[in-house]
C-alpha cells in the first residue's frame, strides 16, 4: 500500500482527495492536516509514502512545512499540489525539497498515477511547471555556478548518473545504459546525494539542470 498524507487548509479539499485517493486499492490516506505544522506532526506520526501538500496556509506555510519535512531521517516524498504555478514558487518548493509540483485541476485519474510515481522516488511535473521550472533554472547564473561547483567534486562516474537523474531516469534505466547492476547505481545515487547535499532525486535533477549537464 502507498500511504498518503494530505495537508490542506481546506477541509473540503481533504475530503475530495480521500474520496479520489481511497478509490484505488493500492492507496491509502493515514492522515490529514489543515496546516503546515500540523503537516509536519501527522508525518511524523504516520510515516507515509507520500504527502500531498498546499502552499498557502494559515500559520505554518507549505515551504516551511516541505523544509521540515525534508530534514526528517527518511523523508516521504512531498508533492506540492496547489491551485497556482508562479516561477518562484516551482522553484522554492523543489529546492525546499519537494519531489514534484501539481496544480489542483490534474485529472483524479492522472493523480492517482502521480501518487504511485511520486513513491517510486521519481519527480512528477504538472506541464506548466515543468516549462517554469526549465526557464527559471537555466536564468540563474548564481544557481549554474553553485550547482557546477558541486558537480566538480562528483567522480566522472557519479557525474554519468547525475545527468540521467536530471533527464527523470529510474535506477533501472540508468544501469541499462551504463552498462551496470541496478543495485551499483543505487548505491552511486545514495552517496551522490550525500555529496550534493540533496534530500531526494529530484533535488539532485535540479543540480543537473543547473550545472548544464541536461539539455533543454
Amino acid at each position: 500500500m502507498v500511504r498518503v498524507v494530505v495537508v490542506d487548509d481546506e477541509p473540503m479539499v481533504c475530503r475530495f482527495l480521500r474520496t479520489i485517493l481511497g478509490s484505488a486499492p493500492d492507496i491509502e490516506v493515514v492522515d490529514e492536516a489543515h496546516d503546515g505544522a500540523a503537516g509536519v506532526d501527522a508525518v511524523m506520526r504516520t510515516r507515509p509514502d507520500v504527502v500531498l501538500m498546499d502552499l498557502r496556509m494559515p500559520g505554518v506555510d507549505g515551504l516551511t512545512a516541505i523544509e521540515r519535512i525534508s530534514g526528517l531521517a527518511d523523508p516521504p516524498a512531498v508533492v506540492v499540489l496547489t491551485t497556482f504555478d508562479a516561477d518562484q514558487y516551482v522553484l522554492r518548493a523543489l529546492r525546499a525539497g519537494a519531489a514534484g509540483f501539481l496544480v489542483k485541476s490534474t485529472p483524479p485519474e492522472d493523480l492517482i498515477g502521480l501518487v504511485r510515481v511520486a513513491a517510486e522516488g521519481h519527480t512528477v511535473l504538472s506541464a506548466a511547471a515543468a516549462r517554469r521550472l526549465v526557464a527559471a533554472s537555466t536564468d540563474s547564473l548564481s544557481a549554474r555556478d553553485r550547482a557546477r561547483e558541486l558537480v566538480g567534486a562528483l567522480s566522472e562516474r557519479e557525474v554519468e548518473v547525475l545527468a540521467c537523474l536530471g533527464e527523470g531516469l529510474s535506477n533501472a534505466q540508468i544501469a541499462a545504459r551504463l552498462y551496470l547492476s541496478e543495485a551499483t547505481i543505487k548505491g552511486y545515487v545514495s552517496r551522490m546525494l550525500d555529496k550534493l547535499g540533496c534530500a531526494n532525486r529530484t533535488q539532485a535533477g535540479l543540480i543537473a539542470h543547473d550545472a548544464g549537464l541536461v539539455g533543454s
